[in-house]
């Protein structure tokens, strides 16, 4: 499909892969943070 040849073969594809990616470790990361921050006693 033209659709995942241009997602992993185009500059503009790729960085929109990396943006995606970037943009669920930090959910990720975030959602680990502020439940930790919500159990600390105090």
């Amino acid at each position: 499909m033209k659709l995942w040849s241009d997602l992993f073969s185009t500059d503009y594809g790729l960085m929109s892969v990396a943006v995606l990616a970037f943009i669920l470790v930090m959910a990720v990361w975030f959602t680990a943070f502020f439940r930790r921050k919500m159990n600390e006693n105090g």
